[in-house]
């Protein structure tokens, strides 16, 4: 961490301002030179970002960004987020009664637990998702937006579970669920391709958006609201997949990925099986050959992605994902069981590995490899219509019972169906 705020400290040093852009709008933020580093005045920001500032004591603040909450106090290096405390390189601090925050709050932090934005490590610009700038009715859009997210996000309540643990997220009324359906690799990056041995050749990327666009169809059929990350043979970075899904407001992250052997097996060209994974260290080899696997996507998105993907910057976004870990084994569980009514391939079980496409998906998020695409029969099984038909509804399945059972320990009635109510974020 303290790496990479160096990096974004030196990449605007002897400049006088911060550059804030969008698709369509390009917005500098004035940095002011102190002994310990570049800062900025909290407020400068209000025009351009949804930031609501909050004067709580003596020393400390609460800064809201897109409805994130921040606790800051000046003098201390450290902001607290989600009760979890992250390391500052410097410290607020306050200066003719206007709250300064260090470069790092911005660069790092904020893209890191708000969605709409990403920090372009190569250029030194905070990039957003969103229009909302420059014209007062825009930034009027941009900042109710916030109230009402901030409104939504202090109607919370903590359920105690069977177990005595508490649910990871304060959940929020809303009138419908939004679940969001990622079709692993596209465009440049065709994931794997097979079978071994020959026979119809598939590469991973088809049958991802094939079987994902249909898993949409089937919660959308069932009153869900579905948001893709992607509908069209394109490339999408790993980490923005999961900033879709956080701007969406996505309650549940569900991406498709297609396995494959490794060639130094023995009999490779008969490994079979189908597999779902939620976040976390991976505990076996044949997990973290997986996580390799489909980690390769990066490589496709330049040399900053590659280098940004490293142990410390896994960890650290890992920490905000932690909070969702029990609740996404839950559903990787219940899509494991409905696979197996439907695949011929043996039931591999539930893992856990450090996705890299699940890390900034802060809501349970679970990674489903459908069948080996190396073996020539169960390559056929996942390109065939009917049968990517009866994937999409087992995961839907899968999805909608978990759902259930949420909202079943939200309400105290137990796992009886999905309706208005709750989120699991």
């Amino acid at each position: 961490m303290i790496a990479f705020a160096l990096t974004a400290l030196q990449l605007v040093a002897g400049t006088s301002s911060l550059v804030i852009r969008d698709a369509h709008h390009s917005v500098r933020v004035p940095i002011v030179a102190t002994a310990n580093g570049p800062m900025l005045r909290a407020e400068s920001l209000s025009p351009i970002l949804p930031i609501d500032i909050h004067h709580d004591s003596a020393a400390t603040y609460t800064v809201e960004v897109w409805g994130t909450r921040l606790e800051l106090e000046a003098g201390v290096a450290i902001v607290r987020v989600g009760g979890i405390s992250r390391p500052l390189a410097i410290a607020p601090a306050v200066t003719n009664g206007h709250l300064m925050i260090p470069l790092q709050l911005v660069s790092e932090v904020f893209p890191a637990v708000a969605p709409n934005m990403r920090w372009d490590a190569d250029k030194g610009q905070l990039v957003l998702f969103t229009s909302n700038l420059l014209t007062s009715g825009g930034s009027r859009r941009a900042r109710q937006g916030a109230d009402d997210r901030s409104a939504m996000s202090r109607r919370f309540f903590h359920v105690a579970s069977a177990t005595g643990n508490r649910l990871p997220r304060p959940a929020v009324k809303r009138e419908r669920h939004v679940i969001i359906v990622d079709a692993g690799h596209g465009g440049v990056d065709n994931g794997m391709t097979g079978p071994l041995g020959g026979g119809p050749r598939i590469s991973e990327k088809n049958i991802t958006l094939a079987v994902a666009l249909k898993l949409g169809a089937q919660l959308k059929s069932r009153g869900i609201d579905v948001v893709y990350t992607r509908t069209t043979d394109t490339l999408i970075a790993l980490d923005d997949r999961g900033r879709i899904a956080n701007r969406a407001g996505g309650d549940l992250f569900i991406s498709i990925h297609v396995n494959a052997a490794n060639p130094n097996w023995t009999d490779p060209g008969g490994a079979r099986g189908f597999e779902t994974y939620f976040l976390s260290e991976a505990r076996t080899e044949d997990a973290r050959r997986v996580e390799r696997m489909e980690n390769e996507s990066l490589r496709y998105e330049g040399a900053s992605a590659v280098n940004n993907a490293d142990a410390l910057s896994f960890i650290v976004n890992d920490m905000f994902q932690n909070q969702h870990l029990r609740e996404s084994s839950d559903l990787a569980d219940l899509i494991q069981q409905r696979l197996a009514r439907i695949h011929p391939g043996p039931n591999r079980g539930v893992k856990q590995a450090g996705f890299r496409v699940l890390v900034t998906a802060y809501m349970p998020a679970v990674l489903v490899e459908i069948g080996f695409g190396t073996n020539a029969r169960e390559a056929a099984f996942i390109s065939d219509p009917e049968n990517q038909d009866a994937i999409a509804a087992a995961v839907a399945d899968g999805a909608m019972a978990y759902l259930g059972r949420y909202e079943g320990r939200v309400s105290g009635r137990g796992a009886s169906g999905v309706g208005t109510g709750t989120s699991p974020r």
